[in-house]
């Protein structure tokens, strides 16, 4: 395999990795306002996430470093061409993050509320925009080459907005509601779990349904088909065994089985793209590949070298947060769940 293919492999690895950790943090954030129905319940289904969802962004911290280093063509003309969707995907996270913050410092309700309305806005917008974005990779986007000899894109934002990636997005929102929700009926005791697993079955009956859709279509527009077939019967497979287990209240099978399903859409978008890393409507010639879109051979034996070596450390002390924090919650043992942390100080 040449380092080329390899550092296409490792990024798709990464993106694997966020799409699964991330996708069921998204859900929980989408959900809040269906499974809770009190303080208590809302700050067990935030508790959920609190050791965790910070950890979960670092997958696309490195992923974007990893693109930006293995293959600045596809960087700078991804992040220049989807700058508006990235941009609103990147304030969401901003949002997201002093929401979970901010929320528990007084237990007025007005004030939780606000906050709540964000969790849920900004977690549903970048579960939506991410399946927009991926989509238009895999469709080709209109690519055009600089008088530097650089490739631009040169569609408008609106261009973005096809049916095809609309299609892309709506599957990835219902996938990642679906997820959040065995995630839940995994995590939590009591009222909110046995909303979550209803609203996992149901939520996971329309993916299924929109997966359908969207491979389909996907097969139609592709060239590898007999990887991408492959990848979509994987995929099916695990979602039917999830939608079963939840059925049968079975929360750890479903949400393994859910996280395989999620696993393998990636894969599939990545195995439709190789060896391109950004096709082009305009034709192969203003194609980006891992050939021409990748840095110096030298630059990606080094950072082979350094992947390898802290990769493990990223890996075993992510397992050993997740391991830690692996008990049920329930709502009953949230303390003082309607006061927060700052009214005694301002009352």
């Amino acid at each position: 395999m040449s380092l080329n293919s390899f550092w296409f492999l490792l990024i798709a690895v990464l993106w694997v990795g966020y799409f699964v950790l991330e996708g069921f943090d998204f859900g929980v954030g989408i959900l809040l306002p269906f499974v809770s129905k009190n303080q208590a319940e809302r700050r067990a289904v935030l508790t959920t996430l609190g050791p965790v969802w910070d950890g979960n962004e670092v997958w696309l911290l490195v992923a974007g470093g990893a693109t930006f280093a293995a293959f600045p063509e596809w960087y700078a003309t991804l992040f220049s061409g989807f700058y508006l969707p990235l941009f609103l995907i990147l304030v969401s996270l901003i949002v997201r993050g002093v929401a979970f913050e901010y929320r528990s410092k007084y237990g007025k309700e007005s004030w939780r509320g606000r906050w709540d309305i964000a969790i849920t806005i900004s977690s549903l917008l970048p579960a939506l925009l991410w399946g927009v974005a991926f989509a238009n990779i895999v469709r080709g986007v209109p690519l055009t080459k600089s008088a530097a000899g650089a490739m631009e894109y040169s569609g408008g934002f609106f261009n973005l907005l096809n049916p095809y990636s609309l299609l892309g997005g709506v599957t990835t929102l219902f996938l990642f509601i679906s997820h959040g929700a065995y995630f839940l009926a995994l995590k939590t005791e009591g009222e909110i779990r046995v909303r979550a697993n209803k609203m996992g079955q149901q939520a996971g009956l329309l993916t299924a349904l929109l997966a359908v859709l969207f491979f389909a279509w996907t097969l139609v527009s592709v060239s590898h088909r007999s990887w991408v077939v492959g990848g979509v019967t994987i995929a099916v497979v695990s979602w039917l065994a999830a939608l079963y287990s939840n059925f049968r209240a079975r929360e750890g099978w479903a949400f393994l089985y859910s996280a395989i399903t999620t696993a393998f859409v990636v894969i599939t978008l990545f195995l439709a793209l190789y060896p391109n890393v950004m096709p082009s409507s305009n034709g192969e010639d203003t194609s980006l590949n891992i050939f021409n879109a990748s840095s110096t051979h030298y630059t990606l034996k080094v950072m082979t070298v350094v992947a390898v070596f802290l990769t493990p450390f990223v890996l075993l002390y992510q397992g050993w947060t997740y391991w830690t924090f692996r008990k049920r919650i329930n709502p009953s043992q949230i303390a003082n769940a309607e006061t927060g942390v700052l009214d005694t100080i301002h009352p």
